[in-house]
């Protein structure tokens, strides 16, 4: 009978194993979703022309957007954690690649919001929905007790990682961008 790889010294797991999966098994699993998810974004970044906060911005826009609110260029600065200077040239660029554009406020004609045009929605669509397809079907084979206790860890682990350890901030690499995007500086 083959083994499963041990994911902590002395622990052996044999396939068809139906015990509940150790904590450090979870971590496992964990950051293997994370390897994944990162290559992904390379990926979905490669296909879109775009750099990572270019894909984080246009992300925010759209579930912004999506959500009837207005984002102000200070509101996307304060969102990645970058400054007005860099969020200026930020948007320069993808107002020149047509992925967003600076309309008016509309009850305040001093300030401008940005939106994501149609070509980003698009875009994001044709990369992304079939992979966000794939995983909504996996999500609906859970149980409502089992997504109950995913959602609940997932919040508490969220919840870990947003605030600094007592060792300070983790290391750059080591950022989940779109649970916490605030943290990194450019």
């Amino acid at each position: 009978m083959d083994e499963v790889a041990p994911t902590r010294p002395g622990a052996t797991r044999l396939p068809g194993d139906q015990s509940a999966p150790a904590a450090a098994d979870v971590l496992s699993a964990m950051r293997a979703f994370r390897t994944a998810e990162t290559a992904m974004r390379r990926r979905t970044r490669g296909s879109m022309g775009m750099g990572e906060n270019d894909l984080l911005a246009v992300q925010f826009l759209m579930r912004r957007q999506q959500g009837g609110q207005h984002v102000s260029p200070k509101d996307l600065a304060a969102y990645l954690g970058i400054s007005s200077a860099s969020t200026t040239v930020l948007i320069d660029r993808l107002v020149k690649s047509g992925h967003v554009v600076r309309q008016p406020h509309p009850s305040d004609r001093r300030a401008i919001r940005i939106i994501a045009t149609p070509t980003s929605h698009r875009e994001v669509r044709e990369t992304l929905d079939d992979m966000n397809q794939r995983m909504l079907e996996a999500a609906e084979q859970l149980s409502t007790e089992e997504a109950r206790a995913v959602i609940g860890f997932l919040k508490t682990v969220r919840e870990i990682v947003e605030l600094p350890g007592e060792h300070g901030d983790v290391l750059d690499e080591d950022v989940d961008h779109e649970l916490a995007p605030a943290r990194r500086r450019a």
